[in-house]
């Protein structure tokens, strides 16, 4: 869609007004209005309580979770339509309700899939329901009727931490998708000759070679010339199973002011991935560490690449292409080895059992081969 900004009208304005309106966010009191002063504001709330990028515009991932957050769990009947998977706030309060209760879906994701199928019609069974996967008023009133089952800490959170225990330190076997964003004819952030698809592609390249040496499976979203969507690179990482998924881009700002590294996680008020959060975490220490880089630190998103995955998925912003310090550092071959370093013992550090792992930016490559050799 086109992106809907300060003083656009039409028909898609006067939704989006009412939509806010309804999220008591906006006094719609004209209805058919622009997108005025108020209107920007509330778009901005809306995003920022929702972990979108904060800037005012009703995009295409902005519009889309605006029409999710009109439904309520039992406005209507959810199941599962491949064609058209059924999203919307409903269908995440849903997904949370079941994984409360101890049924493994994954990570609440607001899309009525396979795994929301599957895990409905086993609690309706329990439940002594019919068990169609069809969530109508029946089993809305027997998920009232019960309270949460799981215990002594958040159910998604004790089935992340079990499933890094039991993965075991050895890189071999790990698969780990790195996704350098942009390609093609979308070059990114662009100042002089920093362009930030070149610069992430060659820290991919740089980070997919460490992986490879140590015997993990790297696998790149793109090519130099192609740029899929956010849909199909996140698509691409559940169709071969990865264990991780690491999207890599640069910054832009109007200020040259603007330095840093930053990370982002998959993350919401009431879902979050746990293994996404710390190996966010570590990366932007790490790569803070070996570069002296300024840390702009760790956030929870909502973004489409990062609630698609089903994988744990963060994205790491490694500088800002119009911060002239940053710049010159990211021209700078060496400095993309750094960076690619601190990924990779990033990744080693979130496998190591506590009694093995070491403070942040002392870990080097040699001692990475070390732990390979004990069993799994």
């Amino acid at each position: 869609m086109q992106p809907l900004r300060r003083g656009d009208t039409g028909s898609v304005v006067t939704e989006v007004r009412a939509i806010l309106a309804g999220l008591g966010l906006l006094d719609d009191t004209h209805p058919g209005a622009s997108i005025d002063d108020s209107a920007e504001l509330a778009i901005r709330h809306f995003q920022q309580h929702r972990g979108l990028s904060v800037d005012g515009v009703v995009g295409s991932e902005t519009f889309a979770a605006l029409a999710a957050a009109r439904w309520r769990l039992g406005d209507r009947v959810l199941m599962h339509t491949p064609a058209a998977p059924m999203t919307g706030d409903d269908v995440v309060s849903l997904q949370q309700q079941l994984v409360e209760l101890g049924y493994d879906l994954g990570r609440p994701d607001s899309i009525f899939g396979p795994s929301t199928e599957t895990a409905l019609r086993v609690f309706q069974r329990d439940f002594g329901l019919r068990a169609d996967g069809i969530c109508g008023p029946s089993t809305l009133r027997a998920l009232k009727q019960l309270s949460r089952r799981v215990v002594g800490g958040r159910p998604q959170v004790l089935r992340d931490m079990a499933a890094v225990a039991t993965a075991g330190p050895n890189l071999p076997g790990k698969r780990v998708v790195i996704d350098p964003g942009h390609g093609g004819a979308d070059r990114g952030a662009v100042v002089d000759s920093a362009v930030e698809a070149d610069i992430v592609w060659d820290v991919a390249s740089r980070f997919e070679g460490r992986l490879q040496a140590l015997g993990a499976t790297a696998l790149l979203t793109r090519g130099v010339f192609t740029d899929p969507s956010d849909a199909e690179r996140a698509g691409f990482a559940n169709s071969v199973e990865a264990d991780l998924f690491i999207s890599l881009h640069v910054d832009s700002i109007s200020s040259p002011l603007g330095n840093g590294v930053a990370a982002y996680h998959y993350g919401t008020p009431t879902s979050a991935s746990w293994i996404g959060e710390r190996l966010a975490d570590l990366a932007q220490r790490e790569i803070v560490a070996r570069t002296g880089m300024l840390s702009v630190r760790t956030h929870a998103k909502t973004w489409a690449l990062l609630r698609l995955t089903r994988m744990p998925a963060v994205r790491i912003d490694i500088g800002y292409v119009s911060s002239p310090l940053d710049r010159a550092r990211l021209l700078d071959p060496v400095f993309r080895d750094a960076i690619a370093e601190g990924l990779l013992i990033a990744v080693q550090r979130l496998y190591l059992p506590s009694e093995q792992d070491q403070p942040t930016g002392v870990m080097q490559i040699p001692e990475v081969v070390g732990p390979q050799l004990s069993p799994r």
